[in-house]
């Protein structure tokens, strides 16, 4: 640009529009249309017509490739720094993508799995230890890994205000004063009841002081925003101390499922562990035997459904990813298969298939054939009381419904 500007006495204006037509990603694009101009211009700056075919010559050859390849580059200089920043420090990496959300392929639930699986730990959000996002807490281990606290960012509902407010009592200027109970940090950070309820809501009291959600939300029921009038004269800010009420725990499948609709992720079990004797039952494989099965069998594996592709470039195919709690699992929908099913492809949280494996080298897939909605069953997870447990019969009806959503990309 700055050649065409000096050397062809191009205007701030012209020079940006030449900028736009060489990264047109096109061999024949609009920069056809500044030929005349630039050799022109430059022939009245007294430039050799000769040097200024040549300079239009290598604008339009860059137009032709330079563009793209100069962004291949950055990508694979991205790809590479985020490789070896994966590999030798997974929970800096891990912390990294959390504060960066919402971001990527991969939701935070899939980011703080594979780094549990590649020896990251991951620990809770807290009232006295969270900050707004992801940290790392120490002590370092002997592998050289430092634990990743999630931050209260994940918490829906709970707005920056409310957290920055307990951040602000619990390290003030006396010092780090972590809050010994509920009724304390509301005095002293003095946030809404309704954000202590979102805190509740996603387990984070638990950590703290021991307390369940069910223990913290009824302990949240005797705190108000604005004291009684009758009270207010003694300066009673909470009513009648109450004793100690013992409530029924909620069930693990519960718990999980309260985590996803709170928090988007559980460092729980995950759901589907829930539901494996089921689908055992049914013949459907897990994704780790799946992966490992031979190439060319058939088999029927489930999972959740963490993406849906669709390139332009595939021809109608439709790559999804599924997640159990062994395995990924790559599947190829072809077009006439996604046909049959679309509507299943297009709107279940859990899918069951049933393919062709097809391996090459490291490279896994299933083949659809068929393709069924689970998704009936992975609301049931809130109803179950252990992992590889049937449904709850006493279950709670007002339990949680799990909602776990994918990433579609067309």
């Amino acid at each position: 640009m700055q050649v065409a500007m000096v050397c062809a006495d191009f205007t701030a204006s012209e020079a940006d529009q030449l900028r736009r037509a060489m990264a047109t990603f096109k061999n024949t694009g609009t920069i056809s249309r500044f030929q005349e101009r630039l050799v022109e211009g430059m022939r009245e700056q007294n430039y050799p017509e000769e040097f200024a075919q040549r300079i239009f010559q290598q604008l339009e050859g860059f137009a032709s490739y330079g563009f793209p390849e100069s962004h291949a580059a950055s990508f694979a200089i991205l790809a590479y720094s985020s490789s070896w920043l994966k590999c030798r420090h997974p929970d800096v990496f891990l912390a990294s993508l959390l504060n960066s959300q919402p971001m990527g392929f991969y939701a935070p639930a899939q980011l703080v799995r594979d780094a549990q699986a590649h020896g990251v730990e991951v620990r809770p959000i807290c009232v006295n230890r969270s900050r707004w996002e992801a940290t790392l807490e120490g002590p370092e281990r002997t592998d050289g890994l430092f634990a990743v606290r999630l931050g209260t960012n994940l918490v829906k509902g709970l707005a920056n205000d409310a957290a920055a407010r307990i951040v602000a009592a619990r390290t003030g200027a006396r010092g780090d004063r972590p809050f010994a109970s509920i009724d304390d940090l509301w005095r002293r950070a003095g946030v809404k009841v309704a954000a202590l309820t979102c805190l509740a809501d996603a387990d984070a009291f638990q950590p703290a002081f021991g307390l369940a959600r069910r223990d913290a939300l009824w302990a949240i029921k005797a705190l108000r925003d604005e004291p009684l009038p009758l009270f207010a004269a003694a300066e009673i800010m909470r009513e009648a101390e109450e004793p100690d009420v013992l409530l029924q725990p909620m069930r693990a499948g519960a718990e999980v499922a309260r985590d996803y609709n709170r928090v988007g992720l559980t460092l729980r079990d995950h759901p589907i562990s829930f539901l494996r004797e089921d689908l055992r039952r049914e013949g459907i494989l897990s994704g780790r035997d799946a992966v490992t099965s031979k190439d060319g069998k058939r088999l029927t594996a489930a999972g959740i459904v963490l993406v849906r592709q669709r390139p332009g470039s595939s021809k109608g195919v439709i790559f999804l990813t599924l997640e159990d709690e062994t395995a990924t699992l790559n599947v190829i929908v072809w077009p006439d298969v996604f046909e049959k099913y679309r509507p299943v492809v297009m709107s279940a949280a859990m899918l069951a298939v049933k393919g062709r494996l097809q391996k090459e080298g490291e490279v896994v897939h299933l083949i659809a054939l068929e393709i069924m909605d689970r998704s009936v069953l992975l609301a049931d997870v809130g109803n179950r009381s252990g992992r590889d447990a049937f449904h709850d019969e006493n279950g709670d009806p007002s339990g949680d419904l799990i909602a776990v959503r994918s990433r579609d990309f067309h």
